[in-house]
């Protein structure tokens, strides 16, 4: 479930498909995508066009549920398959926003942390790589604690993240 384009200057990054989006076909057409989709301060039509939103997560194929109910992480073979080919592809690409550990730590490197609290939390350290790298949670119901125990999240990280996504966006 990718939608990509060497035009797009927007590059979503996350784990990988989870059943609703694996059956639909079509990246965060679930509750997440609804949730992302105000983060970032654009509606469906905006989101789902190429020429502005690549969407590429770590694993094209849904991994399966552990014993929780949680998704599994992505299977390792597949980033390590395709992710760097891919990378060379997205020309355009200025901006990659990470959403989850898997992808902060491929794309981000060093700068990940050993948490996603504290990777998001010095999302200012990552905004200087190039292409710029804001860290964020998924936008998974199940991190609506983590929300709630982060305020500055919402304060001050997703601002900043609408404004560039406004400025990148507003050129196509």
């Amino acid at each position: 479930m990718f939608q990509v384009s060497s035009e797009a200057p927007i590059l979503v990054v996350g784990q990988a498909p989870g059943t609703r989006v694996h059956a639909s076909g079509r990246p965060f057409t679930d509750r997440s995508g609804d949730r992302l989709r105000l983060w970032l301060g654009v509606d469906a039509e905006t989101f789902y066009d190429r020429r502005r939103f690549a969407v590429a997560p770590m694993g094209f194929c849904f991994p399966g549920q552990d014993g929780n109910g949680g998704d599994l992480p992505p299977r390792r073979e597949c980033a390590q398959a395709w992710r760097t080919r891919l990378m060379a592809e997205l020309t355009s690409v200025e901006l990659i926003l990470c959403l989850g550990l898997y992808a902060q730590r491929w794309h981000m490197a060093t700068l990940a942390r050993r948490t996603l609290n504290e990777t998001v939390a010095n999302w200012r350290e990552s905004v200087k790589l190039s292409p710029a790298v804001i860290p964020l949670p998924h936008p998974s119901w199940r991190n609506n604690a983590w929300l709630k125990r982060n305020p500055w999240f919402e304060s001050d990280l997703l601002p900043a993240v609408r404004a560039e996504v406004r400025r990148l966006i507003g050129r196509r």
